[in-house]
């Protein structure tokens, strides 16, 4: 009876540790960092950079911990202190992408793997080093995919990265794409043309946008209507040299007959990324409710 009742109270205990943890997990904030180049030509439309008008409308939301940092900071605004602190991670970024190391963009894509951050990346962040990167490895998962788990054990890898990052053309063979070979012995060779991460056609005269909610009852479009107008924007044009997308919350269309996915999420390992296409640092697109309520919705989603 003795042993009964020690068991059974240390039982109790446990599951009392346990409930608490799981308690204080889900009361505690929501950990943001919002990152931005923070160009000059920003200052057209955000009176304070881009990202920290979105890092002041996220600090007025509750539930939110919010911190902002730009390429100039220490260590590129991405020490370890900051990212062992984020939960999710905002990215705008436009002309100073190349600045960023590979080195800081795939140990993002490390975090984002292990479930330990997730991303929303802002529009040109399309072809931001953490987004090419995030892009790359999920292309490579993909084509692991279509091994099966025997041919999976022997496979070898070559990830052929784009010999240039640059606009392709209309009719360009469509990345990420993969060639399967069987060697001798049986093993099999995926050659992997990594993703461009870009699109054949952009128009930069603010012309506007019709947003359309395809998914309507996902959590990144909770009070956000069917339909929408952004009244200045640039366009892009698919088709988006990226991975498939696990799914597609939003597409624009243009007057022109151009139309994008502009709200695409993917899975990477245990974590995700959103990409959300609306923009340019010119226009005050994220001074609209609709779309500052798709990054709020994000951010609580996304959160690990």
């Amino acid at each position: 009876m003795v042993r009964r009742f020690v068991m059974t109270t240390g039982c109790l205990l446990f599951l009392g540790a346990l409930t608490s943890a799981i308690a204080d997990e889900n009361t505690r904030p929501i950990r943001v960092v919002v990152w931005d180049e923070q160009q000059p030509a920003q200052k057209q439309a955000y009176e304070n950079f881009l990202g920290n008008a979105i890092s002041d409308f996220l600090k007025q939301r509750p539930g939110l911990t919010v911190k902002s940092v730009r390429l100039d900071d220490p260590e590129q605004g991405l020490s370890k202190a900051t990212l062992d602190d984020c939960d999710v991670l905002i990215w705008w970024g436009h002309v100073r992408h190349r600045e960023v190391k590979i080195e800081a963009g795939q140990q993002l894509v490390e975090r984002i793997k292990q479930g330990k951050l997730s991303m929303i990346s802002l529009h040109s962040a399309h072809w931001s080093i953490p987004f090419i990167e995030a892009m790359n490895e999920r292309a490579i998962a993909d084509a692991l995919a279509t091994l099966t788990p025997e041919e999976r054990k022997t496979s070898k890898v070559d990830a052929i990265r784009p010999e240039k990052y640059g606009q392709p053309k209309r009719d360009a063979v469509l990345t990420p794409n993969v060639e399967k070979i069987t060697q001798p012995g049986g093993t099999i060779l995926l050659k992997v043309n990594l993703p461009n991460c870009c699109f054949p056609a952009y128009r930069g005269d603010g012309k506007p946008s019709h947003v359309n909610t395809l998914l309507t009852d996902h959590p990144i479009a909770k009070g956000i209507p069917k339909q929408f107008d952004i009244p200045h924007t640039e366009m892009y044009d698919e088709p988006f040299h990226v991975p498939a997308p696990d799914e597609v919350v939003f597409e624009e269309r243009w007057d022109a007959g151009e139309r994008f996915r502009s709200g695409s999420i993917w899975k990477i390992g245990k974590g995700r990324l959103f990409y959300f296409r609306p923009g340019h640092e010119t226009f005050d697109v994220f001074k609209q409710p609709e779309t500052l309520q798709i990054v709020e919705n994000a951010v609580r989603w996304l959160a690990p």
